[in-house]
């Protein structure tokens, strides 16, 4: 017999919320965690726990136990307690790759506190993994790590240990769980006279894949405690096989001395496993308007709230420290990033967890809202209370703030507000008393909306369209003053905004109205809009047409609706017996919403198929070729998976697909389900803000806010999925995946009955601007990342912080702006989205003092050296590579 070592992980695997709210799971944890420290702190054998990789749940605990923080701390600092590296073990292919950053960036922060990092990657339940996660790893100084699904099953993946090699070309040493996963020495310490036979299966699985001689032996599962005979099974299994050695380890111990074991190459996102164990890509398509929702507040918090907290610090350095977000801006973080937990931002939980999501998600937008408005009125000269207290000299503006690391400018869309009344708010004054002062309880009087026009710093008029007007409420808030509520006039108006630098301010006052001049307009006829980039129309079965005019392609059947049936679960699509496709074939109803000279919009209604009705806005800038597209549904059925189909004409060229700091090729799936019994592969795959396929001259990019589900078929078509409607969290009857994956009960929320919102932009591009890197990423940001406005009713003179950064450098997209998580400085980050070597440069108006080139965890400085009076940070990023740069 061939002597082995090895090496016990006792841990557990802690979902904070699941088949259960995360009430009752905490609970569990409080309980689970005063045994663990109890018996850690009395057994000296009981040498280590690994606590799921995932610091939240120290969090979770010393929320109900405070007292317990110093026992805690003790067990931390001597590696009786390995905590991190993670703040939430999350679904990594669903958040957005800064999320990623922050929940490392939390979980380095927690552990730290806490006495020390476990310093290997633990993700042993996550639904695939991306490409970038071993240049993370790198990026936060670790060098090994643990995964399960994902990897497996194919030629050349059977053994334990695999060099995985990211996308920057740097790699990790990465232990494979087997098929059982973490829960595969679970039974031991129980099994009492089973234990010989129970032993016998388990190490003949660890052992036919063993790379060497070092093997661990994870000894835990799903919320389990510790089991009380656990210190003995070590003792009980070396009597069994005399020839192999047991220790208790950690897993930097086992790391440690397993690290010149040899391993298989492997490069790429781990997402195919499903001739090893579950893969369940299923989730990507699960709760739909759930991830929507995440996904547009994750993008509120990434690119708007927290550079605007950055910006306004940094123009307010050595006032007030009540100036200073960053507390705020954490906590948001923190809500956000506990939203993403596997189970929970993939869908695949109760109703009662999914409802508790949508309410951290309200939270987060919230704090999201406050911190844009208050930094950006910061950023502005604006104090809302100096204002509400000025007699007179109000004049309205509206304050732009560019989110984008370069200048921008063009057709900008902003809401705007025009006083009609007062609303009086708490009793009036009982009649015998006097009347209360002019200014505190008379009912003001306002013209409402007015006709006018824009203003610049130079005085140039800026014409602008109505495109939508009504009347509502609107509160104004300032910090020593009740809130002010009035009746107002809301219009939406578009206009030619000037050209704003990077991450700049500026505003423009309102005045007398000015004409708008023609030029280079959208032109709205019947059902098409066009403008000199493109044209697009409206089909009868409720499809558009796409025009590209500088290069003289046409798209037609895009966005065609298409409903079938699913008899799947909250994990796994699955088809109905007999399935039938059911195509939206109209007719339909076509409605001008705006027509023209700066925006062209059309809208349509019509029923797709009994139960689901559509209403699809089309909209064409004057100055973009993006042709924007909103989908409203009203879902009334159940069991059906909802899809928008575009017709490309681009069969035999790969799609790239957006993911964590990377755009990924990826071909058609074609695999026969007979060859896959465990689990039949999924066509849909996910990505992040676009998927583009391009072949010469003939291209188009499809946009969406953040994450979406997508097929790319043989023959060129893309499908979007809109909704996957099913009401049971597991079934054991599935053919695509026989048995449960979880607790079978019902859920009857995941049919997303009511109506869903979809954003979507579609664009035309070549296969040059797909394969220069930066160029769709642009385009996303056009459609989803425009000008943000302010509109200040009483703004009088306002002072805007002369803020200009801009990113420099082809194939460099930018990532971050953000507060360094130590002292004044801010970290500033890009990647490289190309395979190339990149020079860039980072430009700023106003000089900096000092630039260091850091890792994604802030650390390991190294200067930079400063040009023309530090208003020039050059840097060259490696292909693929992920920069981050301190400033201050």
């Amino acid at each position: 017999m061939t002597a082995f070592i090895f090496h016990l992980i006792p841990h557990t695997h802690w979902d904070r919320e699941w088949y259960l709210p995360r009430a009752a799971f905490h609970a569990r944890l409080v309980a689970m965690l005063d045994d663990l420290i109890e018996r850690l702190q009395a057994d000296a054998a009981f040498r280590t726990f690994l606590l799921d990789g995932q610091t939240v749940l120290v969090e979770d605990y010393l929320r109900a136990r405070p007292e317990r923080e110093n026992d805690v701390k003790a067990l931390v600092k001597t590696g009786r307690l390995q905590v991190g590296p993670w703040y939430v073990l999350a679904d990594e292919l669903i958040p957005s790759g800064e999320s990623l950053i922050r929940n490392l960036l939390l979980g380095a922060v927690d552990a730290e506190r806490l006495g020390g990092r476990s310093d290997a990657l633990y993700s042993p339940d996550a639904f695939g993994h991306p490409s970038v996660l071993p240049a993370l790893a790198r990026e936060f100084g670790m060098k090994v790590g643990v995964v399960w699904r994902g990897l497996g099953g194919e030629p050349g993946q059977e053994k334990d240990f695999f060099r995985w090699h990211g996308t920057d070309g740097r790699d990790i040493l990465l232990w494979h769980l087997p098929p059982e996963g973490y829960e595969i020495g679970a039974a031991l310490p129980g099994a009492g006279a089973r234990l010989p036979d129970l032993w016998t299966r388990v190490r003949a699985t660890l052992v036919q894949r063993a790379a060497g001689k070092h093997v661990p032996l994870f000894v835990g599962a799903d919320h389990h405690a510790p089991h009380p005979a656990l210190t003995r099974l070590r003792d009980l299994l070396a009597d069994l096989e005399p020839a192999s050695a047991f220790r208790v380890s950690r897993l930097d111990e086992f790391f440690q001395a397993a690290e010149s074991t040899p391993a298989r190459a492997v490069a790429g996102e781990l997402r195919w496993s499903y001739g090893y164990t579950w893969t369940l890509q299923g989730v990507h398509g699960t709760r739909a308007p759930l991830k929507r929702r995440h996904g547009q507040v994750e993008l509120w918090l990434e690119r708007l709230a927290e550079p605007l907290v950055s910006l306004a610090r940094l123009a307010a350095m050595g006032a007030a420290a009540s100036r200073d977000r960053r507390p705020v801006l954490d906590t948001a973080w923190r809500t956000l990033v506990r939203t993403q937990f596997h189970d929970t931002i993939a869908g695949c939980t109760a109703d009662a967890v999914a409802a508790a999501a949508e309410h951290r998600l309200a939270e987060v937008a919230a704090y999201a809202a406050e911190l844009t408005r208050s930094a950006l009125q910061e950023l502005a000269g604006y104090d809302p209370d100096v204002s509400r207290e000025r007699a007179e000299g109000a004049v309205p503006a509206l304050v732009l703030w560019n989110p984008a690391a370069r200048a921008r400018g063009g057709v900008t869309v902003a809401d705007v507000t025009m006083f009609r009344r007062d609303v009086l708010v708490g009793p009036p004054p009982a009649p015998p008393a006097p009347p209360a002062p002019a200014d505190e309880r008379s009912t003001r009087q306002g013209p409402g909306y007015r006709p006018f026009a824009l203003y610049g710093s130079d005085g140039r008029a800026l014409p602008v369209q109505v495109l939508a007007q009504r009347v509502t409420q609107e509160r104004r808030d300032a910090t020593r003053h009740y809130p002010d509520q009035d009746d107002v006039d809301e219009v939406r108006v578009a206009f030619r905004a000037p050209s704003i630098p990077g991450l700049g301010v500026t505003a423009l006052k309102a005045g007398a109205p000015a004409p708008l001049t023609r030029g280079d307009d959208v032109r709205v006829r019947g059902r098409a809009l066009e403008n000199r980039f493109v044209a697009v129309a409206f089909e009868p079965n409720g499809a558009i047409t796409i025009t590209d005019r500088r290069r003289n392609e046409r798209y037609g059947e895009l966005l065609r609706l298409e409903d079938t049936g699913d008899a799947g679960d909250a994990y796994t699509y699955c088809p109905p017996v007999r399935d039938r496709v059911k195509q939206s074939r109209g007719p339909i109803a076509v409605r001008r919403l705006a027509g023209g000279p700066l925006v062209g919009a059309l809208e349509a209604r019509w029923e797709v198929t009994r139960g689901i009705d559509a209403r699809l806005v089309v909209q064409l800038y004057a100055d973009s070729p993006l042709v924007r597209a909103t989908f409203e549904i009203d879902n009334r059925n159940s069991y059906h998976r909802l899809r928008a189909r575009l017709a490309t004409g681009l069969a035999g060229v790969p799609a790239i697909a957006g993911a964590a700091f990377v755009a990924v090729e990826r071909t058609p799936v074609s695999a026969d389900p007979a060859a896959y019994p465990r689990e039949t592969p999924v066509r849909t795959a996910p990505a992040h803000r676009f998927v583009a396929a391009a072949r010469g001259g003939r291209g188009l990019a499809v946009l969406a806010p953040a994450f979406f589900e997508y097929e790319w078929t043989p023959k060129g078509d893309l499908l979007i999925t809109l909704l996957r409607a099913v009401g049971d969290l597991s079934r054991g009857d599935l053919p695509t995946r026989p048995g449960h994956a979880a607790w079978p009960i019902a859920i009857p929320a995941a049919q997303c009955v009511g109506t869903t919102r979809v954003d979507l932009a579609l664009v035309p591009v070549s296969a040059a601007d797909v394969d220069r890197g930066d160029v769709v990423p642009q385009l996303w940001e056009d459609a989803f990342l425009p000008l943000y406005g302010l509109w200040l009713r009483d703004a009088a003179t306002l002072a805007p912080a002369p803020v200009n950064i801009a990113l420099e450098g082809a194939g460099l997209v930018f990532s971050a702006l953000k507060p360094a998580q130590i002292g004044s400085p801010m970290v500033l980050r890009c990647y490289n989205a190309t395979g190339r070597k990149t020079a860039g440069a980072w430009r700023f108006s106003n000089g900096v003092k000092t630039a260091h080139r850091v890792r994604a965890d802030e650390r390991e400085a190294i200067a930079l050296v400063l040009e023309q009076r530090g208003n020039i940070v050059r840097f060259v990023a490696e292909p693929r590579e992920i920069v981050s740069i301190l400033v201050t």
